[in-house]
């Protein structure tokens, strides 16, 4: 696995890819700010996760929240949503269609 943290949810490959999100370019993960714990997709945290689903408040979009499945990179908030889906680091294009879902991570 090329990155240290564990994410949990439902079949979850070495790039983050879950049950429900599993194209070639689904390769993020997001750490809940209710948990603290990475999770592919809010559908994997509603499954495994704490119960108690929050997002995260504006004020702490400069926290690393974002994980690249590929590199490992953390990402913040910001950094996140300021990326063009596309990894700082190891420039792997993340999937667009997730910022239709930013609200249930985001403030």
């Amino acid at each position: 696995m090329p990155h240290h943290q564990t994410v949990k949810g439902i079949s979850v490959d070495a790039e983050t890819r879950c049950a429900h999100y599993h194209s070639s370019i689904d390769r993020i993960a997001i750490k809940f700010f209710c948990c603290q714990e990475y999770f592919p997709c809010f559908e994997c945290h509603e499954a495994a996760g704490c119960g108690k689903p929050q997002v995260w408040p504006k004020e702490q979009f400069h926290e690393k929240a974002v994980l690249c499945g590929t590199c490992g990179h953390e990402l913040s908030v910001d950094g996140y949503l300021a990326c063009a889906s596309t990894c700082p680091v190891c420039s792997s294009p993340f999937n667009p269609g997730c910022t239709l879902h930013k609200h249930l991570y985001f403030e």
